[in-house]
């Protein structure tokens, strides 16, 4: 299960940039927000020059999957 609605629906590098921006507010604190927020513009950064539309598939998925567990482990310890 998806951290948010309508993850199905990411299929570019600017769609999940928005996405996981969005998991991130749903973060409990600012501290936590602002390692992941960060953690996420690097990763952008790395990836940036990435040209196989099948790559750029399955780094989606994966960020999607990545999200998803992190989300889970902060509602866990609520």
């Amino acid at each position: 299960m998806a951290p948010l609605q309508k993850a199905e629906l990411v299929q570019t590098s600017l769609q999940l940039y928005r996405y996981l921006l969005r998991c991130c507010k749903q973060l409990p604190e600012e501290s936590i927000r602002q390692h992941y927020r960060h953690a996420i513009r690097q990763s952008f950064r790395v990836h940036a020059d990435e040209d196989d539309p099948e790559r750029i598939q399955q780094i989606i998925r994966r960020a999607i999957e990545d999200a998803d567990w992190v989300m889970n482990k902060y509602k866990k310890q609520n």
